[in-house]
């Protein structure tokens, strides 16, 4: 079953069970998918899927982020809860142990010396990372190890 088949099905039994709040959620999303589909002009692949995920997830935290900022808790809850839907269906996130070795490992694979490295740097860590890890904290760590 492909992610978008498992979004439908999750979409029609949270409509059979009442919860608004997942169906909005996750029409949401599967519009965004959609989108992806029509602009891409042909079928996606569950990777493809992830990359809209992963977005739909980035733009939740920082509207979190900012919520939190401007003390807007009625705002914050449906974020949070929108956020917790989506991460159901994204893969385990790494920890930042284990983020900071594949960085270190990239490094190492790319001959990387410096900051001026970073470029090719961040595009070899982010192909192995993606959609495991935050690229905010990718890019945190690239840097630490790099200067």
């Amino acid at each position: 079953m492909t992610l978008q088949e498992k979004l439908a099905q999750d979409v029609t039994v949270a409509m059979k069970a009442g919860d608004k709040a997942k169906v909005g959620t996750l029409r949401m999303v599967r519009a965004q998918i959609k989108d992806r589909q029509i602009a891409k002009g042909s079928e996606l692949s569950d990777d493809d899927v992830l990359t809209v995920l992963n977005n739909a997830a980035k733009k939740r935290r920082e509207a979190i982020e900012m919520y939190e900022k401007t003390d807007r808790d009625d705002l914050l809850a449906i974020e949070r809860a929108e956020l917790d839907i989506i991460a159901n269906y994204l893969p385990e996130q790494l920890s930042e142990a284990e983020i900071e070795q594949i960085v270190s490992k990239v490094i190492s694979e790319t001959g990387a010396s410096g900051v001026q490295d970073l470029g090719k740097t961040m595009g070899a860590a982010m192909q192995q990372l993606k959609g495991k890890a935050d690229g905010k904290l990718i890019q945190q760590l690239v840097r630490q190890k790099l200067s």
